[in-house]
């Protein structure tokens, strides 16, 4: 039976994919549990919180109430009042119900899921508050390659929300699955974080990956990556090679400001300007940040390196987690996050801004 028909016939079960979803999860573990769990550990401080998060798990429904936990409005600035697009490039929900949707950590058998309910009423109460018109939902690695609660609040929200999954890289059918998921449940790409992968990241730039490639190009699909610097240059051959396929690279590709000299693995990043179908996600910049004190403008110096090479037609903005799971996880808050375009980073002027926070996106996942 092809992957499409099992999964097919998994989906008329119980409602849903939950059957071949715990299938990948032990195949993967399997065989990726030991080297992964070391890339794993570099998630950062502020990913490792948010999965310890403690507090109640709220129920998980796909209605959207008026205000959720956490969320503290602003007056003037709901999403009547915010002036054209705003559209946070990286956001993770994950689920109230795990009765439903089961956690499935694909690289830590011993992991503890979070206490704390991401959910999509949360995020959506957060929007509507904070003026935020659209969302690129970027699947949660605590639901590992069980894309369905993802899927679910795409096809709740589909004018408010587009989706990337996760599907494992290493598969031999990776390929099949990213076409299911994208044709069956209406996601926009995956997200692929080489990063986990540090030990045995071959399959970046293997022979086998081309054929992944090739049906991105036929799908349209949009890739992100959490990755490197250093594994920049195997993505590289890629990207020359499918100049069609969408790439968003995530974080700066979490280059290391901490060291004496970053402009040497930072140049990595630089390079991929040459090719028009990458973008760069502005975010996580507290995490970057060697200070770690709002507003971070230590980082900017690098951004700017960023912009000069980018230009602000391929910049985007995202920030991480809804509502009380920001601060859970040590992020800023949302109006933080904003004012970090809208304010603080000094040399943006007002038509880069609007690119940087909304018209860029809308243009990469056709958001209207």
């Amino acid at each position: 039976m092809s992957y499409r028909s099992r999964l097919t016939v998994g989906a008329r079960r119980e409602g849903g994919l939950r059957d071949v979803a715990e299938t990948d999860r032990r195949r993967f573990l399997q065989a990726a549990v030991g080297s992964v769990i070391t890339g794993a550990s570099l998630m950062g401080r502020t990913s490792a919180a948010a999965a310890q998060a403690s507090a109640t798990p709220t129920a998980v429904s796909v209605s959207s109430p008026t205000r959720a936990p956490g969320v503290q409005a602003e007056p003037g600035n709901g999403r009547a009042a915010a002036a054209g697009l705003c559209i946070d490039t990286h956001m993770h929900v994950w689920t109230g119900d795990p009765q439903r949707f089961p956690f499935a950590h694909p690289f830590d058998p011993a992991y503890r899921p979070p206490a704390t309910a991401a959910t999509v009423e949360l995020l959506i109460a957060e929007m509507d508050a904070c003026g935020i018109s659209h969302c690129v939902l970027v699947q949660t690695i605590c639901h590992g390659w069980d894309n369905r609660y993802l899927a679910e609040c795409i096809r709740a929200h589909p004018d408010r929300f587009r989706g990337h999954g996760l599907i494992d890289p290493t598969d031999p059918g990776v390929a099949d699955r990213l076409e299911f998921w994208i044709r069956e449940h209406k996601l926009s790409g995956m997200r692929f974080s080489p990063l986990y992968y540090l030990n045995r990241d071959d399959w970046l730039d293997a022979a086998g990956s081309r054929r992944l490639w090739q049906k991105a190009t036929e799908l349209k699909a949009v890739f992100n990556f959490f990755i490197t610097t250093s594994q920049l240059p195997r993505l590289e051959t890629m990207i020359a090679g499918f100049p069609e396929v969408r790439v968003v690279i995530d974080h700066l590709a979490r280059v290391d400001l901490r060291v004496s000299d970053p402009l040497p693995e930072f140049r990595k990043l630089l390079a991929l300007a040459r090719y028009p179908s990458v973008s760069v996600k502005v975010s996580e910049l507290s995490v970057l940040s060697p200070s770690g004190v709002y507003p971070y403008s230590d980082t900017f110096p690098w951004v700017r390196r960023l912009y000069d090479a980018f230009g602000p037609d391929r910049l985007l903005w995202g920030t991480g987690f809804p509502g009380a799971t920001r601060a859970e996880a040590g992020r800023p808050t949302l109006t933080q996050e904003l004012d970090l375009i809208r304010r603080e980073i000094p040399f943006l002027n007002d038509d880069d801004r609007g690119r940087i926070l909304g018209r860029n996106a809308a243009g990469l996942w056709g958001f209207t």
